[in-house]
């Protein structure tokens, strides 16, 4: 099974399952979608060791947060 066939099973199968249980999450999420269409999937590496990990999962949000600040201003 691929990987890209996995994470759309775990998605779909937690996003499931928090909508059943807390039917108000979904009032709160832009279209109704608990997930992002993409996601992140990589061997461990050189080039995909744990600091590294440790940093993509830090920085996500991060360009919403940059985004929200550019466009925060006063009316």
């Amino acid at each position: 099974m691929s990987v890209s066939k996995i994470v759309t099973i775990i998605k779909s199968i937690t996003a499931r399952e928090i909508f059943a249980r807390h039917k108000e999450v979904k009032r709160f999420l832009w279209g109704g979608n608990l997930w992002t269409s993409g996601f992140y999937a990589n061997t461990v590496s050189e080039y995909a060791n744990a600091e590294g990990i440790k940093q993509y999962i830090a920085n996500q949000g991060a360009y919403k947060k940059n985004l929200e600040q550019q466009l925060d201003f006063d009316f």
